[in-house]
């Protein structure tokens, strides 16, 4: 899965491709690095400025509609708004990725009506909410009760389980320790049986707990996407999507190697 921003505050980026013809030239070069996909958000998960609704439409709508012109790829809208997605899904859109674990009534709703995949993400709070003293009475247990629940809730608004997918929200609410530990039991998110996405690229616990910056990281991200393939997870969303594409690709040879045919 591909990221690409449509913000000019976006944690990572910065904004380095908010012009919209820079947008499109980073969308061209993340499908021909090897993205299955790409996810587009017009909100940053993190505080900051508000974004109204009405902004955030026109920041993903008109993106949508771009991309689907250009490229022959599924295309994700990353929206905790049902308004968003359900505006994303007529330009285009495929997928409803919503960091807020579905806290928009109408979002599965909405979903279903569309005929689109969503990600059900775990989040303690909420969205742009600061969080900075999480705290679990079990986290890897809280998580998975909470992303069990999600997906039986879109599963009961029609939408097939597989295309529910699941992830654990490494970062949302959670001490680098805590993200750390999620990654570690990401077999506990495989074992409920929807697909589950990994979302561990340039995130913060990665650069606090290799005391770097965050773009010095590409060496903690790409331990992460083989961890977490190894534990089960099958979509890695990815800022440098050629890197994931060789992890994905190189765990899919690994992972399927048949020891007696080495022999």
């Amino acid at each position: 899965m591909g990221i690409l921003n449509r913000t000019p505050d976006s944690f990572y980026d910065a904004g380095s491709y908010w012009e919209f013809d820079d947008f499109l030239r980073k969308a061209e070069q993340l499908v021909d690095d090897g993205a299955d996909f790409l996810d587009v958000g017009g909100v940053k998960a993190g505080p900051g400025e508000e974004v109204t609704e009405a902004e955030e439409l026109e920041r993903v709508v008109p993106a949508v509609e771009a991309l689907r012109r250009r490229f022959d790829v599924p295309l994700s809208v990353d929206t905790w708004r049902a308004s968003v997605l359900e505006e994303s899904i007529r330009a285009g859109a495929n997928v409803g990725n919503d960091i807020s674990g579905f806290a928009d009534p109408e979002y599965l709703p909405v979903a279903s009506r569309g005929g689109a995949s969503v990600v059900a993400t775990h989040i303690r709070l909420a969205p742009r909410v600061p969080d900075p003293d999480p705290v679990y009475d079990d986290l890897v247990g809280d998580v998975v009760k909470f992303l069990a629940d999600r997906a039986a809730r879109a599963e009961s608004f029609g939408i097939a389980r597989q295309r529910i997918v699941i992830d654990a929200g490494l970062d949302l609410g959670k001490t680098p320790a805590m993200s750390l530990e999620l990654l570690h039991r990401s077999d506990a998110l495989a074992e409920l049986g929807y697909p589950v996405l990994l979302s561990a690229s340039n995130k913060r616990f990665l650069f606090e707990l290799l005391e770097t910056d965050r773009y010095d990281i590409d060496s903690g991200t790409t331990a992460a996407h083989v961890i977490g393939v190894a534990l089960g997870c099958r979509i890695l969303r990815a800022h440098d999507v050629q890197a994931g594409r060789r992890v994905a690709d190189l765990m899919a040879e690994i992972l399927a190697a048949d020891g007696d045919k080495v022999r």
